[in-house]
């Protein structure tokens, strides 16, 4: 990693802006078009109530294959999803109240390099969480949100570089 990581910062007008960039990830978690990418990795998703964490995870399930119903997992802390030998685990710590939860839950089993793993309210986690490959920050603009997209990781750094807001 470079002394300085990469940061994008993008505007999100409206829900389809944020569905086309979870997209646009969801081809970058599975390694589509990247030969030397493996798929998987680790996404933190941090912002307010209502700022589109939930929108933006399940549009990048369902463009990475994910069918049937996608639940939150607010009160289950933990969703699971299997496709084509792929497994992409989706965690809300948003009702931790205390960082000690994460280990007593028994999740660091479930962070294998080859998953993907999404996680709301990471923060409620403390420093108990392996770093992510990207960070994303979620925040009300006016009507529309903003995504500041950080990278935790060289394949993070690949993924930044590979994003191309333009269409977004």
């Amino acid at each position: 990693m470079s002394p300085v990581d990469p940061i994008l910062e993008l505007s999100l007008p409206n829900e389809e802006a944020t569905e086309r960039l979870a997209q646009n990830l969801a081809a970058l978690v599975l390694g589509n078009g990247d030969t030397q990418a493996k798929p998987g990795g680790r996404i933190h998703l941090s912002g307010e109530l209502g700022t589109g964490k939930t929108t933006l995870v399940r549009a990048l399930l369902r463009a990475a294959g994910v069918t049937g119903r996608i639940k939150s997992p607010s009160y289950t802390l933990l969703e699971s999803y299997n496709v084509s030998s792929l497994y992409f685990y989706h965690f809300d710590f948003y009702r931790f109240s205390d960082a000690h939860e994460w280990r007593d839950a028994g999740f660091a089993e479930l962070f294998d390099e080859h998953a993907i793993v999404l996680i709301e309210w990471p923060e409620q986690a403390g420093t108990r969480l392996p770093p992510p490959d990207l960070d994303i920050q979620l925040a009300y603009a006016g009507a529309g949100r903003s995504a500041r997209l950080r990278a935790g990781s060289e394949k993070g750094q690949r993924w930044i570089r590979s994003l191309n807001p333009s269409p977004l």
